[in-house]
């Protein structure tokens, strides 16, 4: 019954346009402010492997702090580029509603990687609204792109399309 209110209702798909709007600028400032700010990574990574996050005097995520001392850092100009511009796209996807849920799973993919590497912030509060975007799957872009884009892609892939837009 939930899911079908947040799947398919019109009247909902106000709502995450609303949600989407207001995630998708936060994003999009955040990318910008990276990209135009001189943002660099490497001093937060090398935090993140020096202070990781602790309970009970282990780590509580020794295979992503060996993730970040071994492939983050060493390539910290790389990530130096891909976090400013997973942010702008993310938020642009999101303002415009274009590929919604992929956005969305992107958002939740880096702000859990914040939280793992210990930056707590807005990054809880991001991730449980941004869940609400992929719980509503289509509709979420219902009122953006996604109703002229979702249909395509499945044509092209052969798929049939069922976008539950009578109600």
């Amino acid at each position: 019954m939930i899911g079908d209110l947040f799947r398919h209702n019109k009247y909902m798909a106000v709502v995450w346009l609303l949600l989407r709007l207001y995630l998708g600028i936060t994003w999009l400032t955040l990318g910008i402010g990276k990209m135009t700010g001189g943002f660099n990574a490497e001093g937060f990574l090398s935090n993140a492997v020096a202070n990781p996050v602790m309970r009970e005097g282990s780590a509580v995520y020794p295979n992503y702090v060996a993730f970040l001392e071994n492939f983050a850092l060493p390539n910290a100009d790389v990530i130096n580029f891909i976090i400013p511009l997973g942010e702008v796209l993310v938020g642009l996807g999101l303002i415009v509603g274009v590929l919604t849920s992929f956005a969305a799973f992107f958002a939740i993919m880096m702000n859990m990687s914040f939280l793992m590497a210990g930056t707590v912030s807005t990054n809880p509060w991001m991730i449980a609204l941004t869940f609400f975007l992929l719980v509503a799957g289509a509709n979420a872009g219902r009122l953006g792109g996604d109703r002229w884009v979702l249909p395509y892609i499945k044509k092209k892939l052969g798929l049939t399309y069922q976008a539950g837009v009578s109600r």
